[in-house]
C-alpha cells in the first residue's frame, strides 16, 4: 500500500526549497531602489568608455580559460573518489571503465596544454 504520509518530509522540503528563492526575489524587488536613466538603459560594451571614447579596461580570456580548466579537472576528481573507495569490490570491468575515463581526462589535459590554456601570463 502506498502511504503518502511517509513522504511528508520530502514534500515539506520541496515546498520550502521552492519558496525561499521566490521570496528572496520578491523581497529584493520591493526593497531595491529603482533608478532608470539613460546609462542604465544603454547597452553594455566590453570595458568602459573614457572621455576620449576609447575602451579602457580589457580582460584576457586566458584567465577565464585557466579557471575553467581547473574547475573541470577538479570536478572530475570528485567522480573518481567513489570508485577509489570501492575499488576492491567492483572488479576488472569497472577498472577498465575508470582507466578510459582517466585517459579521456589526460587527452583533454594535453589538448589544453597544447592550446596554451595552462599558461598564466
Amino acid at each position: 500500500m502506498f502511504l503518502l504520509h511517509e513522504y511528508d518530509i520530502f514534500w515539506t522540503f520541496l515546498i520550502i526549497a521552492s519558496l525561499i528563492p521566490i521570496l528572496a526575489f520578491w523581497i529584493s524587488g520591493l526593497l531595491a531602489p529603482v533608478s532608470e536613466g539613460p546609462e542604465k538603459l544603454s547597452s553594455y560594451e566590453f570595458g568602459y568608455r573614457t572621455p576620449w571614447g576609447e575602451l579602457g579596461l580589457q580582460f584576457r580570456i586566458r584567465y577565464y580559460m585557466f579557471a575553467l580548466v581547473f574547475v573541470v579537472f577538479d570536478v572530475e576528481t570528485v567522480f573518481l573518489y567513489p570508485w577509489a573507495m570501492s575499488f576492491d569490490v567492483l572488479g576488472v570491468s569497472v577498472f577498465i571503465e575508470a582507466f578510459i575515463f582517466v585517459l579521456i581526462l589526460v587527452v583533454g589535459l594535453v589538448y589544453a596544454w597544447r592550446k596554451g590554456a595552462l599558461e598564466w601570463s
